[in-house]
Formats: C-alpha cells, structure tokens, sequence
C-alpha cells in the first residue's frame, strides 16, 4: 500500500494543499510499514521506512509525524546501536509546538528512554514527569489515531522499564507490578516484552526464583505471537538466570525458553 500511494502522489495533479495532505499519508502509512518491519526484524527495511517518512512529514508541513519519524529512528539507535540522545529530544522539539497531547506524551516517553538506555536518571526522570502531566492535557483538537493506546498505563509502563534499565529495581517493580495487573493478556506481545523488564528488574533486586516466575509468564504469553520482538526480550532474561540453573524454577524456565523459535 505505501508504494502504490507513492506512485499515485508522484504521478497525479492536485492542488498544493490535497498534494500535502498525501504527503501525510504517506508519512503515516511509512511509519506503519516501519513498525511491522521492526516487529519482524527486518531492521534495515525499517530504517528505510522511518526515513522515508520522514522527508514525507517534512514535505506535508507536519511536525507531529515528522516528530515521530524521529522518534522511531531514536527508538532503532536505541535497540540495535548506540543511543541518539540528540535524535530523542530533536523528535520532540520538532512536533511540540504543534502536537496534540497525547503525541507530546509519547515523544517525551520515548525521549525518557532514549536517556535511560544512555545512563541518563535524573534527563529520564524529568522526561517521564512531562510525559504523566501531558498525557493528562486537554485539547480542542482530536487525537490523531496513532496514538489511541497512549495513556496513564502506558506512561507508568514505560516509568518503570525506564527504572529497570537505571537498575533501580526498588523503583521499578511497584509500578510494573501494578500496571501489568491489569493489562489483559490477550495483548499478548506486548504484555510479553513488558514482563521481561519486570524479570530483569526482580533479578537486579536478587529475587532469582520471581524473576523465574515473571519470564515464565512471558514465555507463554510469546509462543505463538508473530513478532521477534519478545524472543529477544526473553532470551536476553534467560542469559541472566543460566548461572541459576541448579535452582528448580530456573532450570523449567531455561527448558521451557528452548521451545521458543530463534530470534534473528
């Protein structure tokens, strides 16, 4: 779909204003095909995604998905390289006086963790704070559709995988705890990816058998999902807990993690 939309904009006629629009379109149907791509470990495919999205978010004169754009590139630097603090906070900067609520709320999470990945505490906790009090905001224009699942939960999700990454479990799992008690497991691969930062936050307070328990969790909430994703989570979890093996809930886990497909 996104390249038969590049072809149709490239080859028709229309007015300035339908032709930016299209170029918006672009920009989100970009992002999409960038997030499936991501979600399947197709990295490279992805990059290209963000980036084209990007120039279209430009072209369309709008800050908000040129903002994302940005955020999705940070969040890939994030994953896979070394993070981009000026990529994060740029992403925010470039949508903030124009975005709505919500869109801010999600630049400035994705800023928060960007920092947190980089050692950042106190840039990551000022972030988080902005981003609990934005989310909250009113706003007399409508959310764009992209960001209908951000929310109070979302921010607190995002609090505490920041706390785990700062290995600040005493912070972290609280609020993990908490917020995953009502996050309904049919939202599978989500849930999955969540609970590993709750696993890895429980191993860093030295709760080994918990920590067991939570990727245990996690495991069977990924067998089936189509996404990378939450098998690289996992086995980054059962790296830690192999020195644990000798203990009986370490060593289910371990063998239950080997039924899970290979992550690329």
């Amino acid at each position: 779909m996104l390249k038969e939309t590049q072809d149709l904009v490239r080859n028709a006629s229309f007015s300035s204003e339908t032709e930016r629009n299209c170029k918006a379109v672009i920009a989100e149907r970009a992002q999409l095909a960038g997030w499936a791509a991501f979600d399947a470990g197709l990295h490279a495919e992805a990059t290209e995604h963000y980036e084209i999205s990007f120039e279209a978010a430009k072209e369309a004169g709008h800050p908000a998905l040129a903002g994302n754009a940005l955020a999705f590139l940070a969040y890939q630097k994030v994953t896979f390289k070394k993070p981009s603090v000026a990529m994060a906070v740029a992403s925010y900067e470039t949508a903030k006086q124009h975005a709505t609520p919500r869109v801010r709320a999600l630049l400035l999470e994705r800023m928060a963790w960007t920092h947190a990945v980089a050692g950042q505490p106190n840039e990551a906790e000022r972030a988080l704070a902005a981003a609990a009090e934005t989310v909250h905001l009113a706003s007399d224009r409508p959310e764009p559709d992209w960001v209908f699942w951000v929310n109070e939960d979302e921010i607190k999700i995002m609090t505490g995988r920041c706390w785990t990454q700062l290995r600040r479990p005493l912070r972290a799992v609280p609020i993990l705890e908490d917020v995953l008690g009502r996050f309904d497991d049919t939202h599978a691969r989500d849930k999955a990816i969540y609970l590993t930062s709750l696993a890895h936050a429980y191993l860093d307070a030295g709760e080994i058998e918990q920590s067991a328990s939570i990727t245990q969790q996690a495991i069977d909430l990924a067998a089936g999902v189509g996404s990378v994703r939450p098998i690289e989570r996992i086995t980054k979890v059962t790296s830690r807990l192999r020195p644990h093996r000798s203990l009986t809930a370490v060593s289910g886990v371990l063998d239950a993690a080997k039924a899970l497909p290979t992550a690329r």
